[in-house]
């Protein structure tokens, strides 16, 4: 007798539960990094494999079925299975991975980023590194959603999340950037609010009783400070964002904030118990290249910032 079935595969099911979670094949490709024929040749072969239509390709965003629906609770199951039981098989030897899929906030792209990538892919011989940058928030989402392994962001306000293992990084201020020379009654330029550092610095205006005029709100910390060194406002932002835009520092002033102060703090997450020491080992080289090349140089052009919370946490984890 003919099998008219075929087989399950890990890469099926993962190309499965991201259409599941994207609603649209094209968004689940770009999340897995493949083509979105690639995808859409193992959500045909799933559904062969197991006889059952799982996802309505004719809503928008794509649906699953019932059967789908019922599918997606094992699928899940599945992969994480496998997660631990690679962590499990990896023990805290970062050497036997063999992808690792991180996640990064923009602002450390300048230095650190290509700085540890170098060093773990001198750990990780025959690892496939994936790398992501973006929002604090979405990023944490993918983490979540198990498209991301590890993921460096900044912390979000205090819930309960017991899913995830905290690895705090460093603790930075926020200070306040104005044009050389610094003339009186110019505009705030607003970092966008949006972004989780927007609406962090948006809600302490509000409680200082503060509504500073502005006709500019930016996600980019390039252009907000070549507006400032161009003479156009002032801004608010951290010594991170300095460094990710070196270039524009000759152009500008940058002192504490003139009024209550404020500051960031950024740390790597992982899926609570799935990967064993790897995050804290990760944890670990970045402190010290955010001692390195970012909090000695900040505090070296701006010593004052020592009063002001600039610096490397200490290991800790939390669940």
């Amino acid at each position: 007798m003919a099998e008219t079935q075929g087989r399950l595969t890990l890469w099926g099911i993962e190309s499965f539960l991201a259409v599941a979670e994207e609603g649209a094949i094209t968004a689940a490709a770009r999340r897995l990094g493949v083509s979105p024929s690639a995808v859409s040749q193992q959500l045909t072969g799933i559904e062969a494999a197991l006889g059952a239509v799982l996802v309505d390709r004719a809503s928008r965003p794509m649906g699953l079925t019932p059967a789908g629906t019922m599918f997606r609770r094992h699928a899940q199951a599945i992969l994480n299975a496998e997660a631990e039981a690679r962590a499990d098989l990896a023990l805290s030897d970062l050497s036997v991975l063999t992808t690792l899929r991180l996640g990064m906030i923009e602002d450390f792209d300048a230095e650190v980023t290509p700085a540890l990538l170098t060093r773990l892919a001198r750990d990780l011989k025959g690892c496939r590194f994936l790398l992501e940058t973006g929002a604090s928030h979405r990023l944490l989402d993918q983490l979540e959603s198990r498209a991301l392994d590890l993921v460096v962001a900044a912390d979000q306000p205090a819930v309960e999340e017991g899913w995830r293992e905290v690895h705090p990084l460093m603790v930075e201020p926020f200070v306040a950037v104005h044009p050389k020379g610094r003339p009186e009654g110019l505009p705030l330029i607003q970092y966008t609010a949006r972004h989780l550092m927007g609406r962090q610095i948006a809600a302490h205006l509000e409680r200082q009783n503060l509504r500073p005029a502005h006709r500019f709100e930016l996600d980019s910390y390039h252009a907000i400070l070549a507006m400032v060194a161009g003479g156009e406002g002032w801004t608010i932002l951290t010594p991170l964002a300095l460094h990710h835009a070196a270039r524009f520092r000759a152009g500008v002033e940058v002192a504490p904030l003139p009024f209550a102060p404020l500051s960031r703090a950024l740390s790597l997450s992982a899926r609570a118990g799935v990967l064993r020491d790897i995050p804290a080992q990760v944890a670990g080289h970045l402190r010290g290249l955010v001692a390195e090349k970012v909090i000695g140089p900040a505090l070296k052009d701006w010593p004052w910032m020592t009063d002001l919370a600039l610096s490397q946490t200490a290991s800790q984890t939390a669940g």
